[in-house]
């Protein structure tokens, strides 16, 4: 559906390069609308707002209730509509690891079980959720020990194992069984080459800090600005459609941008470092809304563009050496942001190798992963779903109704 949804807008956007001011008008009228319905959405279900993984770690840690069910048809309507529909730089695991989360806890309340067990099968299906986001089983399950539950326990261990196992194959039977994205030979770096990695580390790290703080400073505005959310949500709409109508690959989730550069695409290195910088500001401006979608996929792509800027810099001072390179800071830089920004290192590195069916860059990614993990505690960022589980507790101490 999300795909279907997101052909739709693309097929919008090339009619209305034929239609003069209609086609402009139904464009920003497409992008806001879908924003102002999404946000309309969480005002009913406030859960279902955002990325929702904070929600299951509050669970897991006894400062929430799980999800009631109908977070599910309000984070899937909700979700079509903001990253389908209205392009908005979001991506889709944050709500699919949510909707595993609520599908596990229905499944105990309806069998009656202890909470405890409640809570095991809601951060079980967490991890299934992700898995099948991404068609990551392997990550699914490291993202529920490293992240969610901060532990690896043997009931935790073979429930969330089973979970990813039977959401996995039931996604392939209907998707089919491809990496996300398609990667062509990639060799492994020679050793004299990977203190570039260290150095590519350290300033991807860098980037994360400023990409964790840019999203909960747009929270922190848009909370404080005294209208009402979809107002918010009609204004960062429109300026999505804008963008959609001048620069269509700087909006949704970033797969086709994370695919182009993959696939060698090339431009110039100001255009590289102006669309980084877009992307930068843009998913961090979607997520401040508080519509539904998660960070996982744009943080994805923002790093392949780390990656490929990388080697471009690099070509400026070796051009072979550069070029022989980049294909891997790509893949590189992909793993690196989401570990600096998440601050879960395996499951960074495991999740873009599944994700990439890429294993040559093992060393690389664990060098990359450190330096920028360092970088990103050092400058005393905390990771960003530590600071989005306070400010939805704070939230409810303000609005008990927001409360699950």
């Amino acid at each position: 559906m999300l795909i279907w949804t997101e052909g739709l807008r693309a097929d919008v956007v090339e009619w209305s390069h034929a239609n003069g001011v209609l086609g402009v008008v139904a464009v920003l009228a497409l992008s806001a609308g879908c924003a102002v319905a999404a946000v309309w959405i969480v005002q009913r279900v406030p859960t279902a707002g955002g990325s929702g993984i904070q929600q299951v770690e509050a669970v897991q840690q006894r400062q929430d209730r799980a999800a009631p069910w109908t977070v599910i048809p309000a984070r899937f309507v909700g979700g079509l509509l903001s990253m389908g529909l209205g392009g908005m730089v979001l991506g889709r695991e944050g709500p699919t690891v949510h909707m595993g989360a609520a599908i596990g806890a229905a499944a105990g309340r309806l069998v009656r079980a202890t909470s405890d067990e409640v809570r095991v099968l809601q951060t079980s299906m967490a991890g299934a959720g992700l898995a099948v986001a991404f068609n990551a089983p392997i990550g699914g399950a490291l993202f529920t020990f490293e992240e969610v539950a901060k532990q690896i326990r043997l009931r935790y261990a073979v429930w969330t194992l089973a979970a990813v196992a039977a959401a996995v194959v039931c996604s392939r039977l209907i998707l089919g069984d491809k990496p996300d994205f398609s990667v062509g030979g990639i060799d492994n770096p020679a050793p004299d080459r990977l203190w570039v990695f260290l150095v590519f580390g350290i300033v991807v790290g860098g980037i994360g800090v400023v990409y964790s703080r840019l999203v909960t400073w747009f929270i922190d505005l848009f909370g404080r600005i005294p209208v009402s959310p979809m107002v918010i949500g009609a204004a960062v709409g429109t300026v999505i459609g804008i963008l959609s109508l001048t620069i269509p690959n700087s909006v949704g989730g970033g797969d086709v941008v994370a695919q182009n550069l993959l696939d060698g695409q090339r431009l110039a290195l100001w255009t590289l470092l102006g669309f980084l910088a877009l992307r930068l500001v843009t998913g961090p401006l979607s997520y401040g809304t508080g519509a539904p979608g998660g960070l996982f996929a744009p943080m994805l792509a923002l790093g392949a563009l780390c990656g490929v800027v990388g080697g471009r810099l690099v070509e400026l001072v070796d051009d072979s050496y550069g070029a022989s390179l980049t294909p891997a800071l790509i893949i590189v830089g992909m793993s690196t942001l989401f570990a600096s920004v998440v601050r879960v290192p395996l499951t960074a590195i495991v999740l873009v190798m599944e994700m990439t069916a890429v294993t040559a860059l093992t060393i690389p990614m664990i060098l990359a992963a450190v330096a920028a993990v360092t970088t990103a505690s050092l400058a005393g960022s905390e990771p960003v779903y530590d600071s989005l589980r306070q400010r939805m507790l704070e939230g409810y101490a303000l609005d008990p109704r927001k409360r699950a």
